[in-house]
């Protein structure tokens, strides 16, 4: 049997908080690899033609965050590392346009983890909450828990991914979404 090993990463010794009328001035720069991306509309995000702006935090509060623009694409995970990572069936999860996820507050509770071979996830110290995911390293957030999300999204769950690894305990629910036994095309495109 092979010994996978993983990397646990604390982020608090690159401070990394923007305020978000920091994130959102014109002409702002952010260093690359920088968790805070530059906001690309001010106020939040533009869904059905009305301005809108979505939240959300960890489950103690420490970790607050905004996303800026509208998600890209949301889904079901039903791979064994969600499953474990979550001690659910599968993890529901949005797809964000790069730079959109902004932390707000509490950017040195944040901790990551990279699985060998798989995205890096974010999560909170101090309660354990699983919030973002990124390509290792990167600390650009493109993945967002949408359990995590402040009330509605404005999005639903599209597919449910990896359903070749469904847990046996709990059947794969019968709503007409497509299902994939690896991930969903355009999955690796960031779509």
């Amino acid at each position: 049997m092979t010994r996978r090993t993983a990397r646990v990463t604390a982020f608090s010794s690159q401070p990394r908080v923007r305020r978000r009328a920091e994130a959102t001035q014109p002409g702002l720069s952010l260093a690359r690899g920088s968790h805070v991306g530059a906001a690309r509309s001010a106020n939040g995000c533009t869904l059905g033609g009305m301005r809108r702006q979505i939240t959300g935090g960890c489950g103690c509060g420490a970790v607050r965050f905004e996303v800026v623009e509208p998600f890209l694409s949301a889904g079901y995970c039903h791979c064994t590392r969600c499953q474990r990572r979550t001690g659910t069936a599968s993890s529901a999860n949005a797809r964000a346009v790069p730079g959109s996820v902004l932390v707000v507050q509490g950017e040195d509770e944040l901790r990551g983890w990279t699985p060998e071979g798989g995205r890096e996830k974010i999560f909170c110290a101090r309660c354990g909450s699983a919030l973002f995911s990124c390509e290792p390293g990167s600390g650009i957030y493109t993945g967002v828990r949408l359990g995590a999300i402040d009330g509605d999204p404005g999005i639903r769950p599209r597919s449910r991914a990896f359903v070749a690894y469904a847990a046996p305990w709990e059947a794969i629910p019968d709503d007409g979404l497509p299902r994939f036994d690896e991930a969903r095309p355009g999955y690796d495109e960031g779509r």
